[in-house]
């Protein structure tokens, strides 16, 4: 069936959301279009504000709405270990397990040259500038357990290594191939507690 020109807009805008087909986008749109109007204004408002007012951390490049985020402007987090992280999920996953006290680094990806993404991409020079400040005493790599994932990892352990922080790894219970996001909170508790040092 062909659709209205604005309508076909609206299915293929709604397309770009993750798990988001064809068939998902026209129930949604129809959706607002005939039960909810109220809400598809409201939601158009909300995803604009979002948009507008949404940037990430000076400090650990977390979604913020000022210069740095709830988490590295609270007084109570311990700033001497930093966890490195691949994605905003991730940080939201181990918040979540509430096993953890430090602050983190969200690395938005993970080294993969053939996608072009290399340390320039992942705020590498943020993250040195942290490191070489001598606040931090342990890193801890919260990265996935992919091919990228510990590529990234051993990249992260060696510049560690060169301003002598402490390097750990997070351990049993994240599967091969897992990302963060996905793993409970129980196991990822239990990850979170008996991280391991990292061998390069």
């Amino acid at each position: 069936m062909s659709f209205t020109p604005l309508l076909q807009r609206l299915l293929t805008a709604l397309c770009c959301l993750p798990g988001v087909g064809r068939k998902t986008a026209q129930r949604m749109a129809l959706h607002l279009l005939e039960k909810d109007r109220d809400g598809g204004q409201t939601l158009v408002q909300a995803l604009s504000d979002a948009l507008d007012g949404i940037g990430l951390c000076e400090q650990c490049r977390m979604f913020a709405e000022d210069s740095t985020c709830p988490i590295c402007a609270g007084s109570r987090r311990n700033r001497s270990i930093l966890c490195v992280v691949e994605t905003p999920a991730d940080v939201i996953a181990v918040e979540d397990s509430a096993s953890y006290s430090g602050v983190y680094f969200v690395l938005l990806g993970r080294l993969s040259p053939l996608d072009g993404i290399g340390p320039e991409e992942l705020g590498i020079e943020t993250l040195e500038r942290r490191l070489s400040s001598g606040e931090i005493k342990e890193l801890i790599l919260a990265t996935s357990a992919t091919v990228e994932g510990e590529a990234t990892a051993s990249f992260l352990a060696g510049l560690a290594g060169n301003h002598n922080v402490k390097v750990t790894r997070i351990a049993h219970g994240v599967p091969v191939g897992g990302e963060l996001e996905y793993v409970d909170s129980g196991t990822l508790s239990r990850a979170i507690g008996s991280r391991t040092l990292f061998d390069s």
